[in-house]
């Protein structure tokens, strides 16, 4: 009997599922040599994290602190607006082509800085040839032999994709890698949809003897509507800032123009998140249900008042009844 060959996206699959079955290394539990904030910043895919975190950084360097900033979403954009709209080398494509070419990673390698900011990508596969969150682990593992829990910094700021559950997004609340999140979200639902999920994902783990809390909201895009303030009030977080809907600000940002400087038109803005982000305690939130999210917003934007209208056999088939023989046997009494 011949053995049937594996075609490509079946061998694509199994190393996939391999890849995903790899448990990550412990995290280190060894002495901590300096006291550094790692926060991790969750929010909507396209709300303004990047934004945020680059001015936040920017600011924050300005104003005196050794900060690292780290991107961890595999579109490897979270540096882009502090180098200009320049391309970061990601580590995941870096320690590739330095494994090819049997070399080690070095730091130069992948952390680059401007006016006094470090930053990094972690980066992530191409669509459909790996998985993100195993790319976000391998990554770190990366960071970790680079002597990650050995450098001098103040703050490491890591950029998460809110709206994806895999395991590896998942890390820093998950096994305690950072001391607190901060979620940005805007005046929309599904942005405070995300923000919900990460609030219920910390409170999952506090329950689970995790100890990461949630120091607060940005909110970014603010049109004045509240409903993102509300959000926060009912979760039980403070806002640390509210970034305005302005053009200007649009423009800038469009234009890859760091705006959170000290001598900016924003630069007070930036000024007080910096201080905010770095005194805001880590606290357990308390998430919404569905229904409480919708309730934040009127009837008519999210449609509340449309009514869950059972289908019946009929909408499916054409008629009210399918006669199927039965399969069961049927045994004879004795």
């Amino acid at each position: 009997m011949n053995t049937p060959i594996p075609t490509q996206a079946t061998i694509q699959f199994m190393n996939l599922k391999q890849e995903a079955a790899i448990e990550p290394s412990p995290v280190p539990t060894g002495p901590v040599t300096k006291e550094t904030q790692i926060i991790a910043i969750y929010g909507k895919g396209g709300i303004g994290k990047s934004f945020t975190l680059s001015n936040l950084s920017y600011m924050m360097a300005q104003q005196g602190k050794k900060v690292l900033l780290i991107g961890c979403d595999p579109k490897s954009d979270t540096t882009s607006l502090l180098f200009g709209g320049k391309a970061c080398p990601t580590i995941i494509e870096t320690s590739s082509k330095k494994k090819l070419a049997g070399e080690n990673v070095e730091i130069g390698d992948v952390c680059f800085k401007r006016d006094g900011v470090f930053a990094m990508e972690l980066g992530g596969p191409e669509v459909g040839r790996g998985c993100g969150g195993r790319g976000i682990i391998h990554g770190f593992e990366t960071l970790e032999k680079l002597g990650f829990h050995d450098w001098g910094f103040d703050y490491v700021l890591l950029d998460f994709l809110g709206d994806v559950v895999c395991g590896g997004f998942g890390l820093p609340i998950a096994r305690d890698m950072c001391q607190k999140v901060i979620v940005v979200g805007s005046n929309d639902l599904q942005s405070l949809y995300v923000a919900n999920n990460v609030c219920s994902a910390v409170e999952y783990f506090r329950k689970l003897g995790g100890n990461v809390g949630v120091a607060g909201m940005v909110i970014n895009k603010d049109d004045g509507t509240g409903e993102a303030a509300a959000f926060a009030e009912k979760v039980g977080i403070p806002v640390l800032s509210a970034i305005p809907a302005n053009d200007d600000i649009r423009r800038k940002s469009a234009n890859y123009e760091i705006i959170g400087t000290p001598d900016s038109e924003w630069g007070s803005l930036f000024a007080e998140l910096g201080l905010n982000v770095a005194t805001a305690p880590p606290v357990r939130p308390k998430p919404l249900t569905q229904d409480e999210l919708l309730g934040l917003f009127s009837a008519d934007q999210v449609g509340r008042n449309v009514v869950l209208e059972p289908a019946t056999l009929f909408d499916m088939v054409g008629k009210d009844e399918i006669v199927k023989e039965s399969l069961e046997v049927v045994y004879d009494k004795v």
